[in-house]
């Protein structure tokens, strides 16, 4: 199971189908049609938030899903399946991969990330583990931990990395994370144009995530305002 969905989406593209619950397209029955969309275009593997989203949408479409879930803890910024809990919650519906935080910030509850992947492999030693890091010492650490794949997820979004950019300077975190570990690096993060997507693969990336180019309307729009203001 853990080798066959990494197969599965090897080269390929994973759209990431979420709304939260400020945004126009919150629903798991819309978040379940995206991904049909997103199957009928050609995507091998979808990435959904909550378990209500993930089950709607393996009800939906056959394609493996990377599952988060997103839980704001007070006094800590990490928020991408945070502890154990999230991880229980998300394994009612027995996706194939679940994404954590892997970033080096101080995570709510009594497990850091060290002895949450020990007590996830424990419980669940059939999952695969993605690891969404922001640095290329995060993924180091990541790969030292046994995490079954890296994404480039957080890069540009915590406070030491924020404003930084996937394909700044011709995709350089990108290569010097797929130069830093050996295990599958998925570029996701800020890809925008099928161009950018192509570019991670050809570098070296094992399959690339795109969300808001595709699943976010509003984010769509406000570029198209933007460039035509």
């Amino acid at each position: 199971m853990k080798a066959n969905m990494l197969q599965q989406i090897q080269g390929k593209l994973v759209v990431s189908c979420q709304a939260l619950e400020n945004e126009p397209l919150h629903s798991p029955f819309i978040m379940s049609r995206m991904a049909l969309a997103a199957k009928q275009g050609g995507a091998a593997g979808i990435r959904a938030n909550s378990l209500v989203d993930v089950q709607q949408i393996m009800a939906t479409v056959d394609l493996p899903i990377i599952a988060i879930v997103k839980r704001d803890y007070p006094g800590s910024e990490v928020y991408i399946t945070a502890t154990l809990q999230e991880v229980d919650e998300l394994m009612a519906a027995h996706p194939a991969m679940i994404a954590l935080d892997a970033t080096q910030h101080h995570r709510p509850g009594e497990l850091q990330l060290p002895q949450l992947v020990a007590a996830v492999r424990q419980r669940y030693p059939q999952l695969l583990l993605m690891a969404d890091i922001a640095t290329v010492e995060e993924a180091q650490l990541a790969a030292e931990l046994g995490f079954d794949c890296i994404g480039t997820t957080l890069h540009g979004y915590t406070a030491e990395t924020q404003g930084a950019y996937l394909a700044a300077d011709n995709f350089v975190f990108l290569r010097d994370v797929l130069a830093a570990v050996k295990v599958p690096v998925i570029a996701e993060g800020n890809v925008e144009t099928p161009e950018m997507a192509s570019q991670c693969l050809h570098l070296g990336a094992h399959a690339v995530v795109v969300g808001g180019a595709i699943t976010r309307p509003q984010q769509i729009t406000q570029r198209f305002v933007k460039a035509i203001s």
